[in-house]
C-alpha cells in the first residue's frame, strides 16, 4: 500500500513526499482510510510506529474540507477558534504534535497550528486563542486555565484526539479530560490513542466515543526487532557508575539517552558525566519550559551527545540518531520500560538497550520480563563482572510507589549548572 492509496488530499500527499515517506506504517494504513471516513477511533500502537500521522493527517483533511477546495486560506469571519482540538500528557509530546501538524500542513496555505502548555509564559498563547486557529494542541491542565478564563473557545470543535490516554489518566488528568470533552460539541468525531484500553481507559472511551471502531496494531509483548536488549547487574553503586561509563565512551554510541527514576538523580548524573567531559544536560519536568525546549534542541543537532531524564522523556522524543537507551534507575512501572526503549532504534535504525540493575531491582526486572513476556539477556563486561551472585528476580511483593524531588532552579541548557548535591552518589529514594 503507498499513500496515495489512502484518499488524502493532494496537498498532504505532497507534504508526506516532501518528508520521504512513500508508504505508510501499519497504523497509518489501518487508521487513516476510517479516520477519514469520520469514524470514532480507538487505536493501540506501539511507540515509534507512525502513530502521530495516523491522526494528523486526517486532522489536517477536516481542515481542509472545512475550506472547501482546500486551496484558500481560512476566513477570518468564519467562526473562531480551533475546529481540531490535540490533547497530550505532556509538554514535549505537545510540541512533537505540534511539528507534525507544520511539516504535513506546510502545504496547506494559512494554516494557523497553536501550542499551549504548561511552564511557558501566557502571552503568546492568548494572542493565539484570540485569531483563526485550526489545530490546537494542548496539555489539560493550562487548556482548562484557559477555557476559566473564557479565552479557549471549544465550540466548533470538529474532531477531539486523546493522544497517550492511560498516561493522562495516570497524570489524574480524567476530570479535566471530562471537563474538557464537554465544552465541545456532541457531534465530533473522537480518536483516542492508548498502550492499552483496559479499567479507566476503557471506561473513558465508552463515555466519550460513539461506535468507535478499534484498531490493534501491537502490544508490549511484541519483540522490538531493531532493538537489542542487555541486562548488566551491579555490585554496588560505583559498580553501575563504572559500567556506565564504559558504555558511554563505546565507539558504536552515537547518541544516548540515561534514564534516572527522581529528576534529583537527573541532575546529579548529569554534573557527574558533564565533569568528565561528556555533551550532556538534564531533562525534567522540574525544568521550565524554555530549558526543556533548548535542550531537545541541541540533542536534535547533535550538540548533546547524552541526554539524562526522567521518564517524563520515554515519550514524544524523536531522534532517530539515539543509538543507546541505558536504565540508570528502573521505571517506576513496567510499561514505562517499553516507552524508555523505545527512544531508540527509530526509524528502521538498529538500537542498543541497556538495563544497569542492582539487586534491590530484581523485583522491578521481573515485573518488566513479565509484561512484556520477554527475558532481557544478562551480560558481562569483561574487568567489570558482578562480583555476587545474580539474583533471582521474585514476584509477589509490590515495592512503594516513588517520589519525586524537586527541580534545580538555576540549569542552564547544554551544561548542568554547579553541582547542588553530594559526590557519592545518587539518592535511595524509595521506588
Amino acid at each position: 500500500m503507498s499513500f496515495d492509496t489512502l484518499g488524502l488530499h493532494a496537498a498532504l500527499s505532497r507534504a508526506v513526499a516532501d518528508a520521504g515517506y512513500t508508504e505508510p506504517t501499519e497504523v497509518q494504513s489501518r487508521a487513516i482510510p476510517p479516520a477519514l471516513a469520520g469514524r470514532d477511533l480507538m487505536v493501540s500502537s506501539s511507540t515509534g510506529s507512525g502513530k502521530t500521522a495516523s491522526f494528523v493527517l486526517p486532522a489536517l483533511t477536516k481542515v481542509l474540507a472545512a475550506r472547501g477546495d482546500g486551496t484558500q486560506r481560512r476566513d477570518r469571519s468564519a467562526p473562531q477558534g480551533p475546529r481540531i482540538l490535540v490533547l497530550t500528557p505532556t509538554r514535549e509530546l505537545a510540541m512533537q504534535v505540534a511539528k507534525a501538524a507544520v511539516d504535513y500542513g506546510r502545504h496547506v496555505p494559512g494554516l494557523r497550528v497553536a501550542t499551549i502548555v504548561g511552564g511557558v509564559p501566557y502571552g503568546a498563547q492568548l494572542k493565539a486563542l484570540r485569531g483563526p486557529l485550526d489545530v490546537l494542541i494542548a496539555t489539560p491542565g493550562r487548556l482548562i486555565d484557559h477555557m476559566e478564563s473564557g479565552r479557549a473557545m471549544l465550540a466548533n470543535i470538529e474532531m477531539l484526539i486523546l493522544d497517550e490516554a492511560d498516561r493522562m489518566l495516570d497524570m489524574g488528568f480524567i476530570e479535566p479530560i471530562h471537563h474538557i470533552a464537554a465544552a465541545t460539541p456532541k457531534t465530533r468525531q473522537t480518536m483516542m490513542f492508548s498502550a492499552t484500553f483496559a479499567g479507566h481507559v476503557g471506561r473513558l472511551a465508552e463515555e466519550l466515543l460513539r461506535e468507535p471502531q478499534r484498531i490493534d496494531v501491537s502490544s508490549h509483548t511484541e519483540a522490538h526487532a531493531d532493538i537489542e536488549q542487555r541486562l548488566h547487574w551491579a555490585d554496588d553503586l560505583e559498580h553501575k557508575n563504572a559500567l556506565l561509563d564504559h558504555i558511554l565512551t563505546e565507539r558504536s554510541m552515537e547518541q544516548a539517552v540515561v534514564f534516572t527514576s527522581t529528576q534529583r538523580d537527573a541532575d546529579w548524573l548529569a554534573d557527574r558525566l558533564a565533569d568528565m567531559g561528556h555533551h550532556v544536560a538534564s531533562l525534567h519536568g522540574g525544568h521550565p519550559q524554555g530549558r526543556r525546549t533548548r535542550v531537545l534542541q541541541g540533542l536534535r543537532s547533535k550538540q548533546l551527545k547524552i541526554l539524562v531524564a526522567t521518564d517524563v522523556a520515554s515519550r514524544g522524543i524523536d531522534v532517530p540518531s539515539i543509538s543507546h537507551v541505558i536504565n540508570y534507575g528502573l521505571p517506576m512501572k513496567a510499561e514505562d520500560y517499553v516507552h524508555r526503549i523505545g527512544r531508540t532504534g527509530r526509524a528502521g535504525r538498529a538500537g542498543l538497550a541497556v538495563t544497569l540493575a542492582e539487586r534491590r531491582d530484581a523485583q522491578m526486572v521481573h515485573r518488566i520480563q513479565h509484561f512484556t513476556t520477554q527475558r532481557i539477556p544478562a551480560a558481562t563486561i569483561a574487568g567489570l563482572e558482578p562480583k555476587r551472585v545474580e539474583p533471582k528476580p521474585f514476584a509477589r511483593t509490590e515495592r512503594p510507589a516513588g517520589k519525586s524531588f524537586g527541580p534545580r532552579p538555576n540549569g542552564r541548557p547544554f551544561k548542568p549548572a554547579g553541582k547542588t548535591f553530594s559526590k557519592n552518589g545518587p539518592s535511595r529514594a524509595p521506588r
